[in-house]
């Protein structure tokens, strides 16, 4: 099935549906049960979409037939308040999550290219994510030019750099 897929930025008015992509990024391996929506407001993962709308956060959604069908979006931490995938206060970090039912279209790869584009026009130097290492994703980051710089058991924290 084609999707007619639009990517753009974010809606002032779509910003309260960051919640439901943020739990959409949660990895969730074959076999194990999702864990409730409620998880979204524990601090470490709360971060990523609490007063969103800064001057430095960025967000690019995929739309189709009028929904929100994936979003990426890009904040940058204090020392004090980091995500998983914190690299330093200047480094931009990614989230990136698709609708269950609209994975392996293309629409994260569509996402990822142009939140890339936009990030090298404001001349940031590189990008950070973390990612479990069980998630596709981790290969289309790859793909993308991003490097393992620090991993755990599970997760690998990816750099990408965008100006040499």
């Amino acid at each position: 099935m084609e999707l007619n897929i639009k990517i753009r930025e974010i809606e002032g008015t779509e910003i309260s549906q960051l919640d439901t992509f943020l739990y959409e990024a949660i990895f969730i391996p074959k076999g194990l049960d999702k864990p409730d929506k409620e998880i979204i407001k524990i601090p470490e993962l709360s971060i990523y979409i609490k007063d969103f709308g800064k001057d430095s956060d960025l967000c690019i959604v995929a739309e189709t037939q009028g929904y929100l069908v994936g979003a990426i979006w890009a904040r940058i931490y204090a020392e004090t308040e980091k995500g998983f995938g914190y690299v330093d206060s200047k480094t931009p970090e990614l989230s990136m999550s698709v609708i269950e039912n609209y994975r392996q279209h293309g629409i994260g790869t569509k996402l990822l290219k142009a939140m890339i584009e936009k990030l090298s026009l404001l001349d940031y130097q590189q990008v950070s994510l973390s990612v479990d290492k069980l998630n596709y994703a981790l290969k289309l980051y790859q793909k993308f030019g991003f490097e393992i710089v620090k991993s755990d058991e599970n997760s690998a924290t990816m750099i990408k750099r965008l100006k040499e």
